[in-house]
């Protein structure tokens, strides 16, 4: 009989970078990853409680970790998304199976994030900044909700980076 004092030994932990949900641990995250995280709670401070970008920014660089991000990419992609919200939601309503307003703060900051990068940051590449908003919305978002942001992102790509996904298309045939 085994001693009841002792504590039952659990097996060794496999070092696999990735967290028990299968999220990257931080880190092994990039700084602009780490930027895209930052921005997106931001963005939901201003979408859930109407604040200011300028107090929200103030805000978030106090945080913990936040001297690990790209703060340009993160300054770019807060302002940025606020500041071109309707552009970006006109380009991202019409690929909606519902209204703005019943996506939920979190998704609808990540469709910003992906919409922005799409057509302001050419230097990522569509597939990294589908991947990235995926990533983003199965760490912050509900249970379903990076599928969502998925076949959104995906629909959206070729709107805004037509060349790049037709190439992509050609090298998959």
């Amino acid at each position: 009989m085994a001693d009841p004092t002792t504590k039952p030994k659990r097996p060794p932990q496999t070092r696999t970078g990735l967290t028990d949900t299968g999220a990257k641990k931080a880190a092994d995250k990039s700084p602009r990853t780490r930027a895209r995280e930052f921005a997106m709670q931001a963005l939901y401070q201003h979408q859930v409680g109407r604040n200011e970008a300028d107090s929200i920014d103030a805000f978030t660089r106090d945080l913990v970790g936040f001297h690990k991000a790209d703060s340009a990419h993160y300054d770019a992609l807060l302002h940025g998304c606020i500041e071109q919200g309707a552009d970006l939601d006109a380009s991202i309503t019409p690929l909606l199976d519902r209204p703005m307003a019943e996506i939920s703060p979190v998704e609808h900051a990540v469709l910003w994030i992906g919409a922005y990068e799409f057509k302001n940051c050419l230097d990522v590449p569509y597939r990294v900044v589908i991947n990235e908003c995926i990533e983003l919305a199965k760490a912050f978002g509900g249970t379903d909700g990076h599928k969502y942001v998925n076949g959104v992102l995906h629909k959206l790509a070729p709107s805004l980076r037509a060349a790049e996904v037709a190439a992509d298309a050609g090298r998959q045939a």
